[in-house]
């Protein structure tokens, strides 16, 4: 990948950053490319992936070399959402919603890390992103897809509101609150050109050319001062969280699981 930046270096494994099993990591020079590795569920996002999420982005900090991460999926799609098996699995196990509560605290450190981490973040975006593939892609700094990629907020109708890893707010200050209520409240499917001028994508091209637009961002990026490149996103984020008055999206793994919790036998009925 990134065949122009290589540089003369061999892709590797990041020491420590191995043996993951949702995950493949591989560092080229100053950028570290993260792939979802779990095709056979559409990259369904699941405790375990987050995790693996936390440990490479908590990672990043401690080397000032790497720049760049580079968000990806493998197979036919970027990310089909949340591992709606698991939800069922946590509900029927934890009524009480306490499990669901957990993995959306989950969700919202991996999107907070995602938009903080003092690299560059780039979302390199292929198939379908639905539900927390969209949020997830949407906190990177960088959003290039390709041409036929398609994009879905289909939480209404799988019971439970939009409220995973922060993903509406980010959506109102990225996007603007007319468009997302519409897109949010039918659930309907966009294509690449209407997520482009959503801003949703930064860029759109053929899916033959993601790499190398990932490369034309990421040769200026590695050319910069890091300092200035720290001081610069803490500024973006800083003024951007200036425009709310409170950080709602604490409330999200609260509201997750109080939307799919089921009352105690002994409540029903009455």
């Amino acid at each position: 990948m990134l065949e122009k930046l290589k540089d003369r270096v061999t892709p590797r494994e990041p020491e420590g950053l191995d043996g993951f099993s949702a995950l493949r990591v591989h560092q080229d020079g100053a950028v570290l490319s993260v792939r979802f590795d779990r095709p056979e569920t559409g990259n369904a996002v699941d405790s375990v992936m987050l995790d693996e999420l936390l440990t490479v982005l908590d990672s990043v900090h401690g080397r000032p070399g790497i720049r760049v991460v580079v968000l990806s999926g493998a197979g036919e799609n970027f990310c089909l959402g949340g591992d709606r098996q698991e939800f069922g699995t946590e509900i029927a196990s934890d009524p009480a919603g306490d499990g669901i509560h957990a993995i959306g605290a989950k969700a919202r450190r991996v999107c907070e890390a995602l938009a903080t981490v003092d690299a560059v973040t780039i979302a390199r975006v292929h198939g379908q992103a639905i539900g927390a593939g969209v949020a997830l892609a949407l906190f990177c700094d960088l959003r290039v897809g390709a041409d036929d990629s398609r994009f879905r907020m289909p939480e209404l109708a799988l019971g439970h509101p939009p409220a995973w890893g922060g993903a509406l707010s980010r959506l109102l200050l990225e996007v603007g609150a007319a468009r997302i209520r519409e897109l949010v409240l039918t659930g309907r499917s966009f294509y690449a050109a209407e997520a482009e001028r959503l801003a949703v994508l930064h860029r759109v091209v053929p899916e033959t050319d993601l790499d190398a637009a990932v490369a034309e961002w990421v040769k200026p990026i590695v050319r910069r001062s890091p300092a200035a490149q720290r001081t610069t996103k803490a500024m973006l984020n800083a003024y951007a969280a200036s425009s709310r008055l409170a950080d709602i999206t604490l409330l999200d793994s609260e509201l997750l699981a109080a939307s799919v919790a089921r009352p105690p036998r002994s409540a029903r009925g009455r």
